[in-house]
């Protein structure tokens, strides 16, 4: 017990995080971002660039979950570090405040906007407005759709996600679509209907695992079975809590199993998790997948309550993000050649990711899945100050 504890604390000391599902902060990031901190979580410039002045305006939804805040100080990092000045601005999860936010930095004369929108569907009038200025801009992370002023997508490959997700239910569970001799009971949370990769995520997993749902070894008590009957707005824990609650009263209150509760993200997880802890009859621990390694979330892979999460590493990302900006930057025209010249392992796409006015070539990056069995691999990224894991991982191991 007291080495899953030390385990537990040393999962709290992730490097990079500014905020833990809230407005708190975390301890300090690698290369001291919390130390430059607070000036750049509130958006304010960094110091004069070497990079000929240029600056890199970052928009970024909310702070309120943990993995913007790492992606946010992430880039700031990146990009100072390579001498541009920045300017980072979170936008609480209002639409409203993102275009003003991002119409601010478009009169203060950005070089490059990168912006991971609220709403993929809200920023078309403001980005047009960036267009006509000649200021190009990055979708990050979510693709935004209808306007023509993308130069270029940066994301994982977000099918893949769900397909992770699903093929370890599969794994795990040992299914064959051949074998109707058990069957299990499953329910998805999807995430947020505003974010394009919310659809990719449902779809991969859903995809993946529709063989064993038509052969009816996978079955859907509360009979949701679409993206819009299992989304969650914002992807609120709030939300998929109080969900996954009315789900268990209606469909599991006479001690039906419930054997899997497949989870877009790990905000929706954690909701899913707390309903199950508290409402569920059933005797058994259902499977609990998520994505992107929050530290709550960790823990609870740790402890047993959620068995996967797919990680996404977002300090590649913002790399390759550096690197394609750098590019543009330079008056270049990046394509598949961009490839050589990142660290991290990636693929250039320009068949997938139609944002309404054409293809918008994409940088993808690689995903992978993360069980209370390879945690080291999460510990050998370098992005965790986990001495107290590698410690107990040592004694077990």
């Amino acid at each position: 017990m007291k080495k899953l504890i030390a385990l537990l604390l040393a999962v709290v000391m992730v490097l990079g995080l500014v905020a833990c599902g809230s407005e708190a902060s975390a301890p300090a990031a690698e290369g001291s971002a919390a130390a430059e901190g607070s000036a750049a979580a509130e958006g304010s410039a960094a110091a004069p660039a070497a990079e000929g002045g240029q600056t890199v305006g970052i928009a970024m939804p909310t702070k309120s979950l943990e993995r913007w805040n790492r992606d946010g100080e992430y880039l700031k990092n990146e990009f100072e570090a390579a001498g541009y000045a920045v300017e980072l601005k979170y936008s609480d999860n209002d639409t409203d405040q993102q275009n003003n936010d991002i119409a601010n930095m478009i009169a203060d004369g950005v070089d490059i906007l990168i912006v991971a929108a609220i709403d993929g569907e809200s920023l078309t009038n403001t980005l047009n407005e960036a267009k006509e200025k000649g200021i190009p801009v990055i979708s990050y992370d979510r693709l935004i759709m209808n306007t023509d002023a993308i130069s270029y997508y940066v994301s994982f490959d977000n099918y893949t996600v769900g397909v992770l997700q699903g093929q370890f239910v599969i794994d795990t569970l040992g299914l064959d679509v051949n074998d109707t001799s058990k069957t299990y009971n499953i329910e998805f949370t999807a995430g947020d209907p505003a974010d394009n990769n919310a659809g990719y995520f449902f779809n991969g997993a859903f995809d993946t695992l529709k063989p064993y749902i038509d052969a009816g070894i996978l079955n859907i008590p509360s009979g949701k079975t679409t993206f819009e009957q299992v989304a969650t707005p914002s992807w609120s824990t709030d939300t998929a809590l109080e969900n996954m609650q009315n789900t268990l009263a209606s469909y599991y209150s006479d001690g039906t199993i419930l054997d899997i509760a497949l989870c877009s993200n790990d905000s929706t997880a954690l909701g899913v998790a707390q309903a199950i802890q508290s409402d569920y009859n059933g005797g058994n621990t259902p499977i609990i997948t998520g994505q992107d390694g929050d530290i709550a979330n960790l823990a609870n892979v740790v402890d047993g309550i959620q068995t996967m999460t797919v990680y996404k590493n977002v300090s590649d990302e913002a790399g390759v993000t550096l690197v394609l900006a750098q590019a543009i930057l330079k008056g270049e025209t990046p394509d598949a050649g961009l490839l050589s010249s990142l660290k991290a392992e990636a693929a250039y796409d320009t068949e997938s990711y139609d944002n309404g006015t054409g293809i918008i070539p994409s940088y993808l990056l690689v995903p992978w899945t993360v069980t209370k069995d390879n945690l080291q691999d999460l510990v050998d990224t370098g992005l965790y100050q986990w001495d107290a894991a590698n410690k107990y991982l040592e004694t077990v191991g």
